[in-house]
């Protein structure tokens, strides 16, 4: 497969930093819990962890949509819940990217089922013509990507950049 350089590390790092500043002047005096949305969003996390200037609390959850395919399966499946009471707590959702939002609202109406005091989302690619999130990295058309975490098949996630994939 012929992979298509789509964002460079520089212009990933650039976008975390800019992320990492944005949730640390909004939180300057709070522990907010980050909740990862595993695989995909596991190197952008790390990444944005290390460049908050706040504490912060980690957690995961696996939640999937695609299985092996390019396109949404139009369900979502927990695999793996957060172990954290959220009760009262600020909770970031970090999402690897915001394509359909379905994966995100569900993990946030299950979020929101444990009475946090507010609940902000973060993604490092957000889809053209998608909601956005409270904290974006990149605008990203159609086209399924790979690099960085996310993944084709659970190939690829190893690439420190992130590339298109031929005709999807």
């Amino acid at each position: 497969m012929d992979l298509q350089p789509r964002f460079s590390k520089d212009e990933i790092a650039s976008a975390v930093s800019r992320v990492a500043a944005e949730i640390s002047a909004n939180h300057p005096t709070e522990t907010p819990l980050m909740v990862g949305i595993l695989t995909g969003s596991f190197v952008f996390l790390a990444d944005l962890v290390r460049e908050l200037t706040i504490p912060v609390e980690i957690d995961f959850i696996r939640a999937r949509s695609y299985g092996s395919g390019t396109e949404s399966s139009g369900a979502v499946e927990i695999t793996k819940d957060i172990e954290h009471d959220v009760t009262g707590r600020i909770v970031i959702i970090v999402e690897d990217i915001l394509d359909t939002g379905l994966t995100l609202r569900f993990v946030s109406d299950r979020i929101r089922a444990g009475n946090p005091g507010t609940i902000e989302t973060c993604a490092l690619l957000v889809r053209e013509g998608t909601t956005p999130s409270d904290y974006m990295g990149l605008w990203i058309p159609q086209g399924f990507v790979v690099g960085y975490g996310i993944d084709y098949a659970e190939q690829h996630r190893e690439l420190p950049d992130i590339r298109s994939v031929p005709g999807t």
